[in-house]
C-alpha cells in the first residue's frame, strides 16, 4: 500500500535530483530516502528514476505520478487545517442575541445544529427584545444577533434573513370574517406582549402608528410580557391579540385550542436580520451566524411558499 511518507520522499527526490539532496531537505539519512522510493516502485511495479552520473533522471512514470502525489499531500494538509479549525472552535463560547419569540423560529434547532456539528462549543443565547439585544451589541456584550429591523447604526453589518406577517388572533370567529383594519384595532379589546418594551418594541410601534392614523391611540386592555400568555388569554375569550404568522407556525399543536387568525389591512410585516459589529467574528460566532442565516432563510422560503 502506498504511504504518504513514500510520496513525500518521491517528490523531494524528483524536485532535488538525488536521494542525498532529498535526504538533506527532509532531514532523513540518504539510505532511508532511497529505500522509500524503492518500496514505492515495488508497489507501482515500475521504475521512477534512472541514474545518470551522480544524479537521477525521472521516468515518464515519475512524471505521471507527480501531480497525483502532490494532490494527495495537499489533501492531507487541508484535512489537518480543517481539524485544527474544528479544534479551535471547540474551545469557543458563543454569546448570541435573540428576541424573545425567536424560539418559535429557530432556537432549539439552532442549538441542536451547533452541538451536533461542534459539540465542544459553549452556547449562550441572550435577550428578550430586539431593542435590548441591539443595545448589548453596541456595548460589545454580544458579537452577533438576530433582531427585527430597522437597525440605525452604521457600524453594524446587517443581513436580512426573514420577513414575517403580523396577524390578528381571536377565539371569536365572527371577528375574523374579514381583514382587520387599524380602526378595528382601535376598537378591539387587545392583549399585547412585551409590556416592558412597549416604547421601543418594533411591533408595538408599527401598530401604534397605524392606529394613530385613525385619530385614536393604541390602548391595549391587557399587557403581558410573553406571547404565549397573550395567546392563552385570547383563547379564553378575554381579549384578542396580534402576533406573527411564524409564531403560530412554530407553536403548531401547542397553539391554544379555539384560536383563529385573520390578516391585517393594510398588511404589516417585520423583517428580521442577522446583525453584528463591523470586523472579524470569532470562529465560533461565525459558525452560529452561518447556521442562523441558513435556517432563517429556509423558513422564509417555506412561509412565502405557503402564501403564494
Amino acid at each position: 500500500m502506498l504511504s504518504l511518507h513514500q510520496l513525500r520522499c518521491f517528490l523531494a527526490t524528483l524536485e532535488h535530483g538525488s536521494f542525498t539532496a532529498a535526504a538533506g531537505v527532509l532531514g532523513y539519512a540518504q539510505p532511508s530516502i532511497s529505500e522509500q522510493v524503492r518500496l514505492l516502485e515495488q508497489q507501482l511495479d515500475t521504475t521512477l528514476f534512472r541514474r545518470v552520473g551522480r544524479g537521477l533522471v525521472p521516468t515518464e512514470a515519475a512524471r505521471a505520478l507527480q501531480p497525483h502525489a502532490s494532490a494527495a499531500l495537499a489533501a492531507v494538509a487541508e484535512a489537518g487545517r480543517a481539524v485544527a479549525s474544528v479544534r479551535e472552535l471547540l474551545t469557543g463560547t458563543v454569546r448570541f442575541g435573540l428576541f424573545r419569540t425567536a424560539r418559535f423560529y429557530l432556537t432549539a434547532d439552532l442549538v441542536a445544529d451547533v452541538l451536533q456539528r461542534h459539540p465542544g462549543v459553549r452556547v449562550e443565547l441572550v435577550g428578550q427584545n430586539s431593542a435590548e439585544v441591539l443595545e448589548h451589541l453596541r456595548k460589545g456584550r454580544l458579537e452577533a444577533a438576530v433582531i427585527a429591523l430597522p437597525v440605525e447604526d452604521e457600524n453594524m453589518v446587517v443581513t436580512p434573513v426573514l420577513r414575517d406577517e403580523l396577524v390578528y388572533v381571536s377565539a371569536d370567529p365572527a371577528r375574523l370574517h374579514a381583514r382587520i383594519t387599524p380602526a378595528d384595532l382601535a376598537a378591539a379589546q387587545l392583549v399585547l406582549p412585551d409590556a416592558s418594551w412597549r416604547e421601543t418594541d418594533t411591533t408595538r410601534r408599527q401598530l401604534a402608528q397605524a392606529v394613530q392614523r385613525t385619530g385614536h391611540p393604541l390602548r391595549p386592555r391587557i399587557e403581558v410580557e410573553d406571547t404565549e400568555t397573550a395567546l392563552e388569554i385570547a383563547a379564553r375569550g378575554l381579549a384578542d391579540t396580534v402576533t406573527w404568522r411564524g409564531v403560530l407556525h412554530g407553536l403548531g399543536d401547542r397553539l391554544p385550542a379555539g384560536l383563529g387568525w385573520a390578516p391585517l389591512r393594510p398588511a404589516m410585516y417585520e423583517t428580521f436580520a442577522v446583525v453584528h459589529r463591523e470586523g472579524e467574528l470569532s470562529p465560533a460566532s461565525r459558525v452560529v451566524v452561518d447556521l442562523v442565516t441558513a435556517r432563517m432563510r429556509d423558513l422564509d422560503r417555506s412561509m412565502r411558499a405557503r402564501t403564494a
